[in-house]
């Protein structure tokens, strides 16, 4: 049975911070005197009368939480975020159609960053930082937070958190996951404040700092400006907003180790970071070699826009430096390929995950030594550890699922009449919350404004499914689910 009182308490509580955000960037629309003001404020209260409503019908819940209660939480949490978070679009009026509104917010929060905006520039700073907003607390989870910042608000945090983190193995720094999530959030934060220092320090203006540094952390990709960090023509800031984007796509407990504990050697004995370091460093090396010959641009600035571009797309962050809709074809299917590895487990970016594609070496190199040797024992090892099978059977699941998702919604667009690339890119994009997509009709310098409403809808999905490892959402679709046993 679920237990419904208590996910009526943990969303009252979870509404009572997102009220508590939507104040925030109230804050930033009184210093700017602008005219979002109203909708922020009507957003803030509405968004507080239904945490009351919420908490009431919670009322004498026990924190005694079942797995099902978990999955369910965390799937309702991220669906009523962002229903809550199209207040301020539609109050304001910038965004008029609740799908659009309700794209751009889920959006946001899972960090793909797609966006119906054509022009992001007439938004007043208020919806621009609420934008921002929303990808820097969905980077490393809503439910994370609110475990981060206040405990006691989430019984059974424990499956929340095996609910919403991603990558197929879960690491903790302490005992207690709420000091691990404070640990994280730290490291979040810090390299957050890096980020925005190291922007301020290369040209950006305040304001620009903050946001581009929460997206970049988020590996988010909401800009300020249409064309992106392309805007400031800055080499500087590129490299900057490159190496920010790779540190936010490595797993946070990692970095902890690294940085924290004095062991920066820990992230070359890693086997899913030298994985992740050698996709960035041979799909930099091939779109390098394709803007030299093809393209005739010189070795630094094929370089830089290589390496932004590889780095943008496998962490699904989704800024970029350079139009790649006008590169040679062939450096697409690269691009196509970091969209569906992302980056590392633990971090803030989407995609199958780098340690995925570990076991998947891993396996297929058993499988060969399996032939010349039929009855040996063949452990699958990462870093010393090993792999259980039932690891390797859901593996394999989580692959087939992800695979069967993209061609079914490949298929659906291409019949509705979306070319063929931008249905396929359109699909990795957002279940892997990469943001770009590639293609002719819409390519990766784009709004996606032109998609009919029913394909919104489905992305909207997509990206939810993708942020949450597809199995915490679709569990809840099952018969078995809902039976009382």
């Amino acid at each position: 049975m679920i237990n419904g009182k208590i996910v009526y308490k943990i969303l009252g509580s979870l509404l009572f911070i997102e009220a508590a955000l939507l104040l925030i960037c109230l804050g930033m629309s009184f210093y700017y005197n602008e005219d979002d003001i109203i909708a922020f404020l009507i957003s803030a209260i509405t968004t507080t009368l239904f945490g009351f409503v919420f908490k009431h019908k919670g009322y004498g819940a026990d924190n005694a939480m079942g797995r099902r209660d978990a999955y369910l939480v965390v799937t309702l949490s991220w669906v009523i975020f962002s229903l809550f978070g199209t207040l301020p679009f539609l109050i304001s009026g910038y965004i008029t159609n609740f799908t659009d509104a309700y794209f751009e917010t889920m959006s946001g929060f899972t960090t793909t960053g797609a966006t119906i905006l054509d022009n992001v520039e007439v938004l007043p700073h208020g919806l621009l930082f609420w934008r921002s907003l929303t990808q820097w607390i969905g980077g490393l989870g809503i439910v994370f937070f609110t475990i981060a910042l206040l405990p006691s608000l989430v019984g059974g945090s424990v499956r929340v958190f095996a609910a919403e983190a991603t990558g197929p193995i879960k690491s903790k720094l302490h005992p207690r996951l709420s000091t691990s999530a404070k640990w994280i959030w730290t490291i979040y934060l810090v390299l957050t404040i890096a980020c925005i220092g190291t922007y301020f320090l290369f040209g950006m203006g305040w304001f620009d700092s903050l946001n581009y540094a929460m997206t970049t952390t988020a590996t988010g990709g909401f800009s300020t400006h249409n064309t992106s960090t392309e805007f400031f023509r800055s080499p500087a800031l590129e490299y900057a907003n490159t190496l920010f984007c790779f540190l936010s796509g490595v797993n946070f407990t990692l970095l902890y180790a690294a940085v924290v504990k004095f062991r920066p050697g820990s992230l070359f004995k890693n086997a899913e970071f030298r994985f992740y370091l050698m996709l960035v460093l041979g799909f930099t090396a091939f779109i390098m070699i394709e803007l030299i010959t093809r393209r005739g641009y010189d070795i630094e600035h094929a370089f830089r826009c290589g390496i932004f571009q590889v780095v943008s797309f496998i962490t699904t962050t989704g800024l970029f430096n350079d139009d790649a809709g006008q590169w040679p074809h062939v450096t697409w299917v690269v691009l196509a390929l970091c969209m569906f590895f992302g980056a590392c487990s633990g971090s803030t970016s989407g995609g199958l995950k780098c340690i995925r594609g570990v076991m998947l070496v891993k396996i297929i190199k058993n499988e060969f030594r399996r032939i010349l040797h039929p009855n040996a024992v063949l452990p699958l090892k990462i870093d010393g550890v090993n792999i259980e099978q039932s690891k390797r059977v859901t593996l394999l699941a989580f692959l087939a699922v992800y695979l069967i998702l993209c061609l079914i919604c490949s298929f659906t667009m291409i019949a509705f009449g979306i070319d063929n690339t931008n249905a396929i890119t359109i699909t990795l994009s957002a279940l892997g919350n990469v943001g770009p997509t590639l293609g002719i009709e819409i390519g990766p310098t784009m709004s996606w404004s032109m998609l009919p409403d029913f394909a919104k809808w489905m992305c909207s999905l997509l990206m939810l499914v993708g942020r949450l490892e597809i199995f915490s959402v679709l569990v809840i679709f099952t018969p078995e689910f809902w039976n009382k046993n």
